[in-house]
């Protein structure tokens, strides 16, 4: 399978959007100003991480983001990988809210407790997924007032599963990202193989704004306490369990066993198999 993309717009904006792909590595979806998303997955298996959460979306199961930097990963289901990924996503903004409904989103101080979330596709949104779906596929029926009706009912749809008070309040909450903290992202995704730069991504900061930060927050430079922390999980698997050491390096985030057995020795004096038996 060939990366595809289909998409239609709607005032010079992208309203629906499918893509297809085989195999991928962790890919970033940028942050974008007042834009709020709905993602199903056609086939497949996808992960999801954020500064303090980590989703898994198939499906059965979408995922509703607010305006904020996160990672697609690949599934660690070797099959489900091995089929590649279709989704479709959903895009608003408060420009086409109040072309829609004439909403004033300022009037609304509703606001709910999570930046992304996970939304199970009852037998109403997967019947709205598959009508995306052909339209995508016969862009050349998707006029103006389709476009309109279908963003109303997804409205509709969503905002009715979420218990909001109103689709007003819905709508308002979807472009108000709620803060983290710095060292809850830091903590949150420590033991994912995550790059600092991609660690500065969750963020929001640029390489250099990030190591600052770090310093400040953790009394050292990101690369020593990340690896001392990741070192320290490997101690206490490879004394509580019996996975293999490879699996325990993976498992608290190393990309590879020569650079978890360098800090591992550096830190404990004795290889990863050594300290065990020790």
């Amino acid at each position: 399978m060939e990366f595809k993309e289909q998409v239609i717009t709607y005032k010079d904006k992208i309203v629906f959007i499918k893509l297809s792909m085989p195999n991928f590595n962790r890919t970033l979806k940028q942050y974008v100003e007042d834009e709020a998303c709905f993602m199903f997955v056609n086939k497949g298996e996808v992960g999801v991480r954020s500064q303090d959460d980590y989703l898994k979306l198939n499906k059965d199961v979408g995922m509703l983001a607010k305006c904020l930097n996160y990672f697609f990963e690949p599934s660690n289901n070797k099959q489900v990988c091995d089929e590649g990924i279709e989704s479709v996503g959903v895009f608003l903004y408060p420009s086409l809210v109040k072309d829609l409904f004439e909403f004033d989103l300022s009037t609304s101080n509703y606001n709910v407790p999570y930046n992304l979330k996970q939304v199970q596709i009852d037998r109403l949104l997967e019947n709205y997924k598959e009508s995306i779906n052909i339209l995508l596929d016969n862009p050349e029926l998707a006029d103006e007032s389709i476009i309109k009706t279908k963003l109303k009912e997804f409205v509709l749809l969503v905002s009715k599963s979420s218990e909001a008070p109103s689709q007003l309040d819905f709508l308002a909450a979807l472009f108000k990202p709620n803060e983290v903290a710095f060292k809850t992202t830091i903590q949150h995704n420590l033991y994912a193989d995550l790059s600092l730069t991609e660690l500065a991504a969750l963020c929001h900061l640029s390489l250099s704004s990030f190591k600052r930060k770090f310093k400040e927050v953790f009394g050292e430079s990101p690369k020593r306490y990340i690896a001392k922390k990741k070192v320290e999980k490997a101690a206490t698997l490879l004394k509580a369990n019996d996975l293999r050491v490879s699996d325990i390096a993976y498992e608290v985030g190393f990309d590879s066993m020569a650079t978890f057995s360098r800090n591992f020795t550096n830190t404990y004096g004795v290889s990863p198999s050594e300290y065990r038996v020790s």
